[in-house]
């Protein structure tokens, strides 16, 4: 089974510019992952986005990279998972388009 979180969009502190260290900015994750599904084995997709969301609000990384990483392995020792894909925008950074970065 695939599960694909999209455009889970919040508010969180995130990158290395003064003001970026101050102020909240909205930010979009995608993710996602295969897992082997089975009566006995299901991966709840809220229970994902939540944590993804705590995470990052608590963290407050400074490269959208390093947000990536510690996405990519908590998830993957949390969850039986494979293939994961993590993708953070920002979309208010420049005025002119919308900055992303993944891990594919």
């Amino acid at each position: 089974m695939k599960i694909e979180i999209s455009n889970l969009t919040f508010k969180c502190i995130i990158g290395i510019l003064a003001f970026e260290r101050i102020k909240k900015q909205k930010v979009i994750v995608n993710i996602s992952f295969e897992y082997n599904f089975s009566k006995d084995i299901f991966i709840d997709y809220s229970e994902i986005s939540n944590l993804v969301k705590s995470t990052m609000k608590k963290e407050k990384f400074l490269l959208l990279e390093d947000a990536i990483l510690h996405l990519e392995n908590l998830l993957t020792n949390s969850y039986k998972i494979s293939n994961l894909y993590i993708k953070i925008s920002k979309p208010n950074i420049l005025t002119n388009c919308i900055v992303s970065l993944s891990n594919k």
